[in-house]
């Protein structure tokens, strides 16, 4: 299983952005998708969320500026960002949990995207 994310760039303050990511390859089911971020020196950290049932969560620092949503029939999840700040510079990598299974036994793991850089400048 692969994920590829894109949309990242540099975006003046106030502006948006938005960050796709797809996954590809041997695919049963994907369960959560989601986003973290990692600004330099600093430790990764969860962005949001989205389920399999399309419930979704925010970190607090994001939240009502940032929606997540997903595309089950094309395996992707998107990550809307408005009104961004300087602090939301980071390298923004999405994951899917994914159950690869051949037969009948589960096999699920996490994936990660490689990152895809985010610059807000002030």
């Amino acid at each position: 299983v692969q994920l590829q994310a894109s949309g990242g760039g540099l975006v003046q303050a106030g502006g948006s952005l938005r960050l796709s990511c797809a996954a590809s390859g041997k695919i049963f089911n994907i369960f959560d998708m989601g986003w973290y971020r990692q600004a330099p020196g600093k430790q990764r950290e969860l962005v949001a969320f989205i389920t399999s049932g399309g419930n979704t969560n925010y970190a607090d620092s994001v939240k009502g500026r940032t929606t997540i949503s997903r595309d089950d029939a094309k395996n992707m999840v998107y990550l809307q960002m408005n009104s961004l700040k300087p602090d939301d510079t980071a390298v923004y990598y999405c994951y899917a949990n994914v159950d690869s299974r051949s037969r009948y036994v589960p096999d699920l793991s996490r994936y990660w995207g490689q990152g895809t850089q985010v610059t807000v400048s002030s």
